[in-house]
């Protein structure tokens, strides 16, 4: 890998890098500033039948995942970041072959660690 390439994929990196954490912060801020009543709608704190409590709950479960799926992403990306910044040798370079990771895969997931 050349180093206009190595510096192409620092710049994508850091690019979703900070659009991941942008997602991240707005998922959980949402969440901290709304009560379940705002997040559903509701106008009065009794739920009008049982599937709005099975709605919110799913609503809930789905915004903790996402948030986890946004977590591990980012340190994904920030190892990314460190294997080019300390061993660029091993940045693009296939963890379960030892052969180099597709550029066109990179350019989609530039924090691969592996060709598939």
């Amino acid at each position: 890998m050349t180093e206009a390439q190595r510096q192409h994929f620092e710049r994508r990196l850091l690019e979703e890098r900070a659009y991941m954490l942008d997602l991240l912060n707005r998922t959980t801020s949402e969440a901290a500033n709304e009560d379940e009543q705002d997040r559903a709608g509701d106008l009065s704190k009794m739920p009008t039948h049982m599937a709005d409590l099975g709605t919110d709950t799913n609503d809930q479960e789905l915004a903790a995942s996402n948030a986890t799926r946004l977590s591990r992403d980012l340190a994904e990306i920030d190892a990314a970041l460190e294997r080019l910044r300390t061993t660029p040798e091993r940045y693009g370079v296939c963890e379960d072959t030892g052969r180099p990771i597709p550029l066109e895969r990179l350019e989609i997931i530039p924090w691969a660690r592996t060709c598939q």
